[in-house]
């Protein structure tokens, strides 16, 4: 990686100032629900603690709209924090001011402190140069841990570096770096690349991007319909963006010029839309053809034929990266597509990335989560990297002598 680590900076007795992604779900009595957010930053915090750093944590949480609201507090992110340390975290009432200040400079060498929601100054996400400066003011050197958050100049992921350096990458924004940045640049190859989701449009520019790089890429959910109907096939009430169907033609004749095999669902799971809603779901889905879908009927899952062909190009593969479920996901039985993919991919003898929140969740719910080599932790910064765009998270991290 060409970014200093944190394994770069002697942190003893200094200031470490760390941005983390604790943008955790809570339930209605303000306990986190799932942790796997803060347990993937615990490295990185516990290498500066164990090494003398005066740690200051500093984390979003929602969208509070630039201003404190309670709902959004990050003080059950602390209470899980401090448990999973077994050590007491302070949770300063703000992220700026005096008050922190002293509770900063106060702070003990192998001692931690969290700052409240960044988000709730309005500076935050406006990347302002003076909200950046009173961040800066807390630290003697910065770390970034929160690569979820990398694609965004945030005053707490950019501004700031332009106040404190070094600026260091953390170990888990590391690891995010050198696995998706192997793919794009010297993968082990078949190199096969399987993305689902609604719209074809959230994923243009990573497809673009990776027929450079993939030999295979496999396209399942509702933006593979997009796909199909720019071949002509009547795709019935299924979900297409029409205005990206010369896009979506165009994709396919730049893989086929480039010797990319681009391979679309053959058959689906289709439910008649007039007697079926995600509530009742009155409607009795039925396997077909993606070729014979009836003009009132919607796909909403890959069928067994279209994971046999998928699960053929994963068996072979040395390196995979999956962003995106085969279908609506949330709504059982179409998860059965997205959920066989997950137990494909984790028995593939292949470096296996995968990254967004569905895919994730199929994962989980199939047990395999533990046999897949990397667990991207960033949703959009992760499709932005492979896209092949900069990411402003990173780019303000101080490169390596």
């Amino acid at each position: 990686m060409s970014k200093m680590s944190i394994s770069d900076l002697d942190l003893n007795g200094q200031r470490l100032f760390m941005r983390v992604d604790f943008n955790v779900p809570l339930d209605d009595a303000r306990n986190v629900v799932n942790d796997s957010r803060i347990r993937a930053a615990l490295p990185t915090i516990r290498y500066a603690l164990d090494r003398g750093a005066r740690l200051v944590i500093a984390s979003h949480l929602g969208r509070p709209k630039g201003k404190p609201d309670p709902r959004y507090s990050l003080a059950p992110a602390a209470r899980r924090l401090s448990e999973l340390l077994n050590t007491p975290v302070e949770l300063a009432a703000d992220s700026v001011g005096n008050d922190v200040r002293t509770l900063a400079n106060s702070l003990r060498p192998g001692a931690a402190l969290m700052l409240e929601n960044v988000r709730f100054h309005s500076g935050e996400e406006k990347n302002d140069p003076e909200y950046a400066r009173q961040l800066a003011e807390l630290a003697d050197l910065y770390v970034n841990d929160a690569f979820g958050t990398a694609h965004r100049a945030h005053a707490s992921t950019e501004g700031i570096t332009h106040f404190v350096k070094p600026a260091a990458a953390g170990f888990l924004m590391e690891k995010e770096l050198q696995y998706l940045g192997k793919a794009l640049e010297n993968p082990a190859r078949p190199f096969v690349v399987i993305l689902g989701g609604a719209k074809v449009s959230d994923k243009i520019p990573v497809i673009e991007n990776l027929l450079k790089s993939a030999d295979s890429i496999l396209i399942g959910g509702a933006m593979a319909y997009t796909f199909l109907k720019s071949q002509g096939v009547n795709t019935g009430r299924s979900l297409v963006e029409d205005d990206k169907l010369e896009m979506s033609g165009n994709l396919l004749s730049e893989a086929a010029r480039r010797g990319v095999s681009l391979l679309l669902p053959v058959d689906n799971v289709v439910v008649d839309k007039d007697a079926w809603d995600k509530d009742s779901q009155s409607s009795t889905p039925r396997i077909c053809r993606v070729t014979e879908i009836k003009p009132n009927e919607a796909g909403l899952d890959i069928g067994p034929d279209a994971v046999a062909d998928f699960s053929r190009n994963v068996a072979s593969a040395k390196t995979i990266v999956w962003n995106g479920p085969m279908g609506m996901f949330e709504y059982p039985p179409f998860d059965e597509g997205t959920t066989a993919i997950a137990k494909t991919v984790a028995s593939a003898n292949a470096v296996t990335i995968v990254g967004g929140g569905d895919s994730v969740a199929a994962l989980e719910g199939a047990g395999v989560t533990d046999k897949i080599t990397h667990v991207s932790t960033g949703g959009g910064a992760s499709l932005e990297f492979l896209a092949g765009d900069l990411l402003p998270g990173v780019v303000a991290l101080t490169d390596k002598k």
